[in-house]
C-alpha cells in the first residue's frame, strides 16, 4: 500500500511522516522543560492539541506531575496508539488522557490552564474556529503556546494567525525562541 492511501485527512501531516521528526534526535532541539516550564505547574490540567506521537505530551506529563493531567488530542488514531505506548514506557501513562478529535473540532469541554499547539495550527481548516475553541476551554489567565514551522508558515501567515487570535480574545505575552519555528505564547483575556 502506498503511503498516500493512508492519508485520509488532506490538510494534515500523514501519521507515518511523524517518524521523521518525532524521534530521539528531537530532544537535541526541543527541551520540553525549557519550552513549557515557565507556563506549566505541577497539578495543572493541560491540553496538547495535535499531539502526534506524544513527544510534547510526555514532557508535559512530567511537568504536571502525578497530580496533574495532560489531555492529548489528535485526528489520527495511529498517532494516539504510538503515544499511549510511549507514555507507558516513560511511566506517565496514568497522567495522559488521549482523545480523538476532528479536523474542525478539538472536542474538549474540560477547562484547562495551558494549551500546547506545536506545529499544527497551519493544518486546521479554520484558524478562527480553532482559536475560539481553545479560548472556550482555557481558564481565564491561561496560556496557549503556539509554534509553527518556518518552512511551512511565512512571517505574514504567522502574523495573520496572531491577528485572528487577538480578534478572538487572546493577547501575545511572550515570543519564545523555538528552533526552526515561529512561536508565541498567548494569554486569554478576561
Amino acid at each position: 500500500m502506498k503511503h498516500g492511501k493512508l492519508r485520509s485527512l488532506p490538510d494534515t501531516c500523514p501519521w507515518w511522516h511523524a517518524y521523521t521528526f518525532d524521534n530521539v534526535l528531537r530532544r537535541l532541539f526541543y527541551n520540553t522543560r525549557k519550552l513549557f516550564g515557565p507556563y506549566v505547574q505541577p497539578g495543572m490540567t493541560v491540553l496538547d492539541v495535535g499531539c502526534g506521537m506524544g513527544f510534547n505530551a510526555i514532557g508535559l506529563a512530567r511537568l504536571v506531575g502525578e497530580s496533574g493531567c495532560v489531555i492529548a488530542v489528535d485526528v489520527r488514531p495511529q498517532m494516539l496508539r504510538v503515544l499511549q505506548r510511549r507514555a507507558r514506557k516513560a511511566g506517565v501513562a496514568g497522567r495522559i488522557d488521549t482523545q480523538i478529535c476532528k479536523p474542525d473540532s478539538i472536542g474538549v469541554d474540560q477547562v484547562v490552564g495551558f494549551i500546547n499547539a506545536f506545529w499544527m495550527v497551519h493544518e486546521v481548516p479554520d484558524t478562527r474556529r480553532f482559536f475560539e475553541q481553545t479560548r472556550a476551554c482555557l481558564a481565564p489567565g491561561g496560556n496557549v503556546f503556539v509554534a509553527e514551522p518556518r518552512m511551512h508558515v511565512s512571517r505574514n501567515a504567522f502574523e495573520s494567525m496572531l491577528e485572528t487570535a487577538r480578534q478572538v480574545g487572546f493577547k501575545p505575552i511572550d515570543h519564545p525562541r523555538v528552533c526552526i519555528s515561529r512561536a508565541v505564547v498567548l494569554s486569554r483575556l478576561q
